[in-house]
């Protein structure tokens, strides 16, 4: 990649299956909480929680299963068991790191837009040793509280930023997100996942661009 001036631009980055390899940490989750109940995970059940909110999902598996629990005491032992994971287990997706600093040091500013929570995804950030490389970290609950089927959440990284729509790109592997930011005028460069496998021919007609890891992502904006 040819080195140049990314000055006046933005890069959005998710964290989920973008910059971190981590889905494996919900799938884990998911077999762990049900083991526990004497539940073995049925093969749609992890397909059919991707695309819902937290509260939903605990909604859905309390009436699924026919748990006793109410969805705050399921939410609140998923974030237990899941902040130990993030924390201690989740890796960089390859080249991470080193293409953020690259990007920084082109003039570049970078934000987080993600659906992760404080306590989920400051550990994780600082585990994989990414923490500091953002001028703003924004999730869905600071955007309206509306997940990424809108662009609120992109929107709002880019005004923390300081940076039109117009002059960020997006990196993110879930085409519902990818759609609401090609909405409002952002590029769009996807990153490869096995969550969101079922829908990369739908992704690689939509994006401006695709990734299996960041060695080939673009250093011009």
């Amino acid at each position: 990649m040819d080195c140049c001036s990314n000055t006046g631009k933005g890069a959005i980055f998710d964290l989920d299956g973008t910059l971190l390899d981590s889905m494996g940490v919900w799938d884990q989750v998911d077999i762990d909480f049900l083991a526990k109940r004497g539940i073995a995970v049925p093969p749609d059940y992890m397909t059919k929680v991707a695309s819902m909110q937290f509260r939903q999902i605990a909604e859905y598996t309390i009436a699924r299963f026919g748990l006793k629990d109410t969805p705050e005491e399921l939410m609140e032992e998923w974030d237990a068991m899941a902040r130990v994971m993030y924390a201690t287990c989740v890796e960089a997706k390859p080249g991470a790191a080193d293409y953020l600093r690259r990007l920084r040091a082109s003039g570049a500013k970078l934000a987080v837009a993600t659906s992760l929570p404080p306590q989920l995804r400051e550990p994780a950030m600082a585990h994989v040793g990414i923490l500091e490389d953002f001028d703003a970290v924004v999730s869905v609950d600071d955007a309206n509280d509306v997940g990424k089927d809108r662009p609120d959440v992109y929107l709002l990284a880019a005004r923390r930023l300081g940076v039109a729509p117009a002059d960020c790109t997006v990196f993110e592997d879930l085409l519902v997100g990818m759609r609401s930011a090609k909405s409002v005028g952002m590029r769009v460069w996807a990153m490869h996942d096995d969550s969101s496998a079922a829908d990369w021919p739908a992704i690689c007609e939509l994006a401006d661009g695709v990734l299996f890891d960041f060695a080939d992502a673009p250093l011009r904006l």
